[in-house]
């Protein structure tokens, strides 16, 4: 790049100034990597909880539902949940965490009553509700989750693509300008020495041609002087 640059002081300037603007944008970026970080290692914790509560909720629903199924059969826990007449809902909105749009997920009528579930009091027992209950439980951890894991991928995708701008001003366009400017000064600097010796050299002459006229001055004979002859 250095030397596809003309060495001239307008380009000397826009260099500077690139420079300047460059590096100005290197830190802003890094401070927002920084920033990036830290909001993803706070997430990344919180992920870890939501992953283990998960797992924990996960294993209590199925836990209910192979006691259900033991104890009432198949056939009236699958009656039990066909009567379910009012689904989850789920609303979606988004919230700004450094720059990153993340989904924040709401949910609604996860969580019911006895008499919410649909199907009747008297023909069901404590083990099918139980499991209605931990399966509940399951979902909002799972929508939690997805919350979550979700943000989580944006922030790291978020992270890498500033790590690369980082990288690329850090590595390739600053020492790039940084050499076409070293390059500029020292061309400048070697037309400023050419300039300085081509003008000693016009001024030497010049001071020689004036001492030779002065000489010719000085050796031509005064008008009245009377030259001696033999």
């Amino acid at each position: 790049m250095a030397k596809d640059v003309k060495p001239t002081r307008k380009n000397l300037m826009q260099i500077e100034d690139r420079i300047e603007l460059s590096e100005r944008g290197h830190g802003t970026l890094e401070k927002k990597r920084d920033g990036l970080i830290m909001e993803f290692m706070d997430i990344l914790d919180q992920a870890q909880d939501v992953r283990s509560g998960l797992n924990e909720d996960y294993e209590e629903a199925q836990q209910k539902i192979n006691m259900a199924r033991a104890m009432e059969g198949d056939v009236a826990v699958r009656g039990a949940a066909a009567a379910l007449k009012e689904h989850p809902e789920i609303t979606t909105e988004s919230k700004n965490i450094m720059g990153v749009v993340v989904p924040q997920i709401e949910s609604s009528k996860v969580k019911k009553s006895l008499d919410q579930r649909g199907y009747g009091v008297l023909g069901t027992s404590a083990r099918i509700d139980e499991a209605a209950e931990a399966y509940e439980e399951l979902l909002e951890s799972i929508i939690l989750a997805a919350e979550v894991e979700t943000a989580m991928k944006k922030m790291l995708t978020e992270i890498e693509t500033t790590k690369r701008r980082v990288n690329a001003l850090e590595f390739k366009l600053l020492p790039e300008l940084n050499e076409a400017q070293d390059y500029i000064e020292q061309k400048l600097e070697e037309q400023e020495r050419e300039e300085i010796f081509r003008l000693k050299k016009i001024k030497s002459k010049k001071e020689e041609e004036e001492k030779e006229e002065r000489q010719a001055e000085e050796a031509e004979p005064v008008e009245g002087e009377v030259v001696a002859t033999s």
